[in-house]
């Protein structure tokens, strides 16, 4: 199994003092991709977001910055908002990523959980699922051929045009995200594309029953389940011990979380709910390196999924600490999941 970090460059959305500006927050997220390559993880992934509380607006550029500080981590987007981008500039810019890491660059394709992207590039609501649909094909169509010719309702036709330059790797590897919603799940299996659900409340448990709907579309569609990839994206942090790894994370997390739910209508969250998210059967994996590795373990018996990506740094948490946690997450607890994950394995294929 793959284990990795993703995140989304939280800054501080009002100046001040002690407040987290763009420009450091940029310099930090360099010096965590650089360590994450460094002990050991496969993946670190970047959000595209338009908004004041984050930094990363163009993740393929700071991948490609952190592409010169490592050299074996794989750099996708986590997500690229696709339905309000365009999927040349987009397949462009990750090809060029891509070439200059040496073939370590992916894309993972989403409608977006935040919507400032659509009318700042000028893209109605409306045309929310047909935007993701369109541009889609679009993309899987520049993956297959150098040359194009596409055309669809809601983007300019392309008339047997060449697009370049082309990916290091022969085939670009582009997932889909998903945050539960069955009908983008079915059509990651239905397309044959790897699918990466993103868990952020609730029992992780629930979520379980979307991964059979992936595998039974792709069957269906003719794909072999078995050879379609699988991913859980969860937010969680590490800490030495448990009661330092709550208290560090608790409220950064809370501050994010409430800020949103002002927008979109949730209740406060509270300490309480916290410890309770953080337990066996709730979605943060909060603790020492021990019950992390333990609680990804469980999921990955109950999931069997091939990738794993923490998201630790939301909001503004102190760098220092992130940095702790990245060593902690790639010295400690990504040997012990691989570990038992490698001798399950060897188990089912003996049996």
């Amino acid at each position: 199994m793959e284990i990795g970090l993703y995140t989304f460059a939280d800054v501080s959305p009002v100046p001040g003092p002690g407040a987290v500006a763009p420009y450091q927050r940029l310099r930090d997220l360099m010096e965590e991709i650089e360590l994450a390559d460094q002990v050991g993880l496969d993946v670190f992934g970047l959000g595209e977001h338009h908004r004041p509380d984050y930094a990363a607006s163009a993740p393929a550029v700071a991948l490609a910055a952190a592409a010169e500080h490592t050299k074996r981590i794989k750099l996708t987007s986590a997500v690229t908002v696709l339905s309000s981008d365009d999927p040349v500039r987009v397949f462009q810019q990750f090809a060029t990523l891509d070439l200059i890491s040496g073939g370590r660059a992916e894309i993972m394709a989403g409608r977006g959980s935040f919507i400032e992207s659509f009318p700042l590039f000028g893209y109605r609501l409306e045309d929310y699922d047909q935007l993701f649909e369109e541009k889609l094909d679009l993309l899987l169509k520049l993956r297959e051929s150098e040359r194009i010719t596409w055309s669809g309702e809601l983007r300019p036709a392309i008339h047997d045009r060449g697009v370049y330059p082309r990916p290091y790797q022969d085939k670009l590897p582009i997932w889909i995200a998903v945050g539960g919603t069955p009908t983008s799940v079915a059509r990651a299996g239905t397309l044959g594309l790897p699918l990466a659900l993103a868990i952020i409340g609730g029992e992780p448990a629930r979520f379980a029953p979307l991964f059979d709907l992936y595998r039974q579309a792709a069957s269906r569609a003719g794909h072999d389940p078995s050879s379609l990839a699988t991913s859980l994206n969860v937010h969680g942090f590490v800490a030495e011990t448990t009661e330092q790894a709550a208290d560090d994370f608790y409220a950064p997390q809370a501050e994010v979380m409430d800020r949103i739910g002002r927008e979109r209508g949730w209740g406060p969250t509270s300490r309480a709910h916290f410890n309770q998210a953080r337990g066996p059967r709730g979605a943060l994996f909060v603790g020492n390196p021990e019950q992390v590795a333990e609680k990804m373990i469980a999921t990955h018996k109950l999931f069997r999924n091939d990738r794993f990506l923490l998201q630790m740094a939301i909001g503004t948490l102190p760098h220092a600490k992130v940095m702790k946690a990245i060593e902690l997450f790639g010295t400690r607890v990504a040997p012990l999941v691989r570990r038992e994950a490698a001798s399950r394995e060897h188990t089912l294929a003996a049996g």
